[in-house]
C-alpha cells in the first residue's frame, strides 16, 4: 500500500489505498437480501479468501455482476458503495435502491445463491489525525457510504455527528449504525420542513460553534453537498464529498465516468472510478 494524499483543498489526509492495486474478483455467496423499506434493500455477501472485505476502506465501492432475468438483462456491472466489510466474517454488505434492470436482478437473489464482484475500487475516506470531530450530512443511499466512514472515525477516537436527511420518517436509514459508535444523530425530514436548507445550514452552523465541526463529509444529495460547500469555504472548514457516477469498468480505462471539477481557478476533467469516488469537497461542481 502506498501513501497517497487527498488534494490541499481536502484537507490534510492519513493513508489511503492506491485505486487498483488491492483488487479480486470473487465469487461471493448471499447470506440475505432483505427490504429495509419500499425502495431499499440490504445485501449481505460471503466473499472466499481473498475476501474483499479485510481489504475495503469506507468510500470504496465494487462492481457487482447482476443477475439476467426473464425481464432484465444487464450488460455492465454496477458500482456499489461498500455500506459495510467486516473482515472477521469474510463478509461485505451493499444497501441499494431499486430501480433500473441491474438492481431489479439483485432484488431477485436469495440466500444460497451466488454472484460476482470486482474490488475493492476507488479511493476512500481518509482522516487528518489533527480533526477530532467531524461532521457527515447525508441524504438515500449516500448514508451507505457514510455510515463507514462514521466507523472508521470512531475506531480512531473522532467524534461523529451524522445529520441524516429523508422525505419522510419511513425513509430514514443507517440510523442504528452511527449510534451504534456514539454519534451524535440528527434527523431532518421533508415531511416536516426540517431539510430545508435554511435549517440544515442552522444546525452546521451551531456544530461549527460549538467545536464539532474540524471537517465536512457528504454523499448523495447536490443539494445538501453544495450548501456544506459553501459554508466549508465560508467557515475555513476542509471537506471530502463521496460523488455519484454511472461507471463501466471501474478502474478508469473507459473514460465513461468522467466529470469536471475545479482545479484552483481552472476546470478538470477526472474519472470519478480512479481518481475519486472520493473527492475534495471545495473541487467538487454541481451536476
Amino acid at each position: 500500500m502506498r501513501a497517497l494524499s487527498l488534494a490541499a483543498d481536502g484537507g490534510a489526509v492519513d493513508k489511503m489505498p492506491v485505486p487498483g492495486s488491492l483488487v479480486n474478483d470473487v465469487v461471493v455467496t448471499v447470506i440475505s437480501n432483505a427490504a429495509v423499506n419500499a425502495e431499499y434493500r440490504h445485501l449481505v455477501l460471503k466473499a472466499p479468501a481473498p475476501a474483499p472485505a479485510s481489504l475495503a476502506v469506507a468510500g470504496q465501492f465494487f462492481n457487482l455482476d447482476c443477475p439476467v432475468t426473464d425481464a432484465d438483462k444487464p450488460f455492465l456491472r454496477r458500482p456499489m458503495s461498500t455500506y459495510k466489510a467486516d473482515p472477521a466474517k469474510g463478509q461485505v454488505e451493499f444497501l441499494y435502491k431499486v430501480t433500473g434492470a441491474g438492481t431489479r436482478g439483485l432484488a431477485t437473489l436469495d440466500r444460497g445463491d451466488t454472484m460476482r464482484i470486482f474490488g475493492p475500487l476507488g479511493r476512500g475516506f481518509a482522516l487528518a489525525p489533527e480533526w477530532r470531530n467531524i461532521v457527515v450530512l447525508g441524504r438515500g443511499v449516500g448514508l451507505a457510504t457514510l455510515a463507514p466512514l462514521a466507523e472508521m472515525a470512531a475506531a480512531q477516537n473522532v467524534g461523529v455527528t451524522a445529520i441524516i436527511s429523508a422525505r419522510g420518517a419511513a425513509q430514514v436509514m443507517s440510523e442504528d449504525r452511527f449510534e451504534a459508535i456514539g454519534a451524535r444523530v440528527e434527523i431532518v425530514l421533508d415531511s416536516d420542513s426540517t431539510s430545508a436548507p435554511e435549517n440544515v445550514e442552522a444546525i452546521l452552523r451551531r456544530l461549527h460553534a460549538e467545536g464539532l465541526a474540524d471537517a465536512f463529509f457528504t454523499c448523495g444529495s447536490n443539494r445538501l453537498m453544495l450548501l456544506m460547500q459553501r459554508l466549508g469555504q465560508e467557515l475555513a472548514v476542509p471537506g471530502q464529498v463521496a460523488m455519484e457516477q454511472q461507471m463501466a469498468c471501474g478502474i478508469g480505462m473507459c473514460f465513461c465516468c468522467v466529470r469536471n471539477f475545479k482545479s484552483g481557478d481552472t476546470v478538470d476533467s477526472r474519472r470519478v472510478c480512479w481518481d475519486g469516488p472520493v473527492f475534495a469537497l471545495e473541487e467538487a461542481l454541481s451536476w
